[in-house]
């Protein structure tokens, strides 16, 4: 890996380099996106249908279109019973986490008739994306869906391509069993997107669609969203790991590796104050980048955007972590929570050696879907309230308004607006 001095221009220079992996910056493809989400609201499942065989080669009807109950139980005799037993454990960690995130309605009544409050409902349907053949993450069906169901929503639907034989990869159908949901479709790409956004005969609107997915269902996603909520536009895997003379080298090129090998455009960084530990870890890459099996693809990762930052002081090295503001944030210090109280930017932070990236990604039970390219420090990770709606209540007696009326009156004549004002005047006018 190439080891760098952090200064404030190789630091703005690696910004502007870890920008351009945005979703936003691929206008390219954004008019053949729409074009598909158009077809597919004019033309419903006949467009899924044809854009299936297009890019799935796979021939479907409306009628093969859902998952039955025969493939659900098919798929458990192609999955061994340990990782059936791991995907539960999983699914539990997940949910009993989820379950402390959940808020409940408040309502504050005083004595001059006053009550204002807050009403808090799950949404009523939610659509999850999962991505087929090589790209099936199960883990992320389990982050989606057990978070759905903790917040309460009703409904909650599936779409996922389908291989050339028509089939849903395995564990893709078990985790969705085991997450208590039996509306699968068979549909994958901006299609399945844009039929979880309008509805087709088939396929329900939704109300919120969640789950990765490739550039064109990221696009998908940001193309739909006012017509129905989404989580995020995700971009590239990324992670960053920061680091004094204290860490393990070998943990270090490890960790990094872990993202690199997600596709070409994944994010590894190490920020240390070591130029000791900095060569070491570059060292521990090379020899473990020989022994991967996505070898080429965390080569390609890492020439591109694989760093190593050697910084003067932790001051510095920390101000770099809040600028770059990473999806995973790994502190390998001798003092890890303390060090973690300074950071205000990241998506998730694994704290100490023994807390690897990938522990976040499939067992300890914070959701795993988080912020992006910089994302973390206005958005957060997936979780219960993306399923929740917050409705306002207000209610006034009529002495409670009579104390305020007048300033109410007077703000809307302020503004221009006398209707308003009039709206609250006609209360008190004999």
């Amino acid at each position: 890996m190439r080891i760098i001095e952090l200064t404030q221009d190789t630091k703005r220079d690696l910004l502007g380099t870890l920008l351009k992996r945005s979703p936003n910056n691929y206008g390219s493809y954004e008019v053949t996106v729409a074009d598909i989400v158009n077809d597919v609201r004019t033309r419903g499942d006949e467009a899924l249908c044809a854009y299936t065989e297009r890019f799935d080669h796979c021939l479907l009807t409306k009628d093969t279109m859902r998952v039955t109950r025969e493939e659900m139980e098919e798929a458990y005799t192609q999955i061994d019973d340990e990782f059936i037993r791991v995907m539960k454990a999983s699914a539990a960690n997940i949910r009993a986490y989820h379950e402390k995130q959940l808020r409940t309605s408040w309502f504050d009544a005083k004595p001059d008739g006053t009550i204002l409050g807050q009403r808090i409902l799950p949404l009523a349907t939610a659509g999850i994306y999962v991505p087929g053949g090589k790209a099936a993450y199960p883990s992320s069906l389990l982050m989606n869906a057990v978070t759905a169901r903790v917040a309460g929503v009703e409904r909650i639907l599936i779409c996922t391509p389908p291989g050339k034989d028509g089939k849903v990869v395995p564990a893709t159908l078990v985790a969705a069993d085991i997450c208590g949901i039996d509306e699968i479709y068979k549909c994958g790409g901006a299609q399945a997107i844009a039929a979880m956004a309008f509805g087709t005969d088939t396929i329900p609107k939704v109300e919120k669609i969640t789950g990765p997915g490739n550039i064109f269902v990221a696009l998908a996603k940001k193309a739909v969203f006012g017509y129905v909520s989404i989580d995020s536009i995700a971009g590239p895997s990324e992670i960053l790991v920061l680091a004094d003379e204290s860490a393990n080298p070998r943990y270090i090129a490890a960790d990094l590796l872990s993202q690199a090998e997600h596709d070409e455009m994944a994010s590894a960084i190490l920020i240390t104050t070591d130029r000791t530990l900095a060569e070491a870890v570059s060292a521990e890459v090379d020899a473990f980048t020989q022994t991967l099996s996505r070898k080429e693809i965390i080569q390609k990762s890492l020439d591109d955007y694989g760093y190593i930052l050697i910084a003067d002081n932790m001051e510095d090295a920390i101000s770099a972590v809040n600028e770059i503001a990473s999806e995973h944030l790994e502190i390998l210090t001798r003092n890890p929570f303390e060090v973690m109280t300074k950071i205000r930017n990241a998506g998730a932070i694994f704290l100490g050696e023994y807390s690897s990236e990938p522990l976040g990604d499939y067992y300890a039970g914070p959701n795993h879907v988080l912020p992006t390219n910089g994302t973390a420090k206005f958005f957060s990770p997936l979780n219960v309230d993306d399923f929740m709606k917050k409705t306002s209540i207000i209610s006034y007696s009529q002495e409670a308004l009579a104390r305020a009326h007048k300033d109410i009156e007077l703000f809307a004549e302020k503004e221009g607006l006398t209707a308003h004002a009039n709206s609250i005047k006609v209360r008190f006018i004999k």
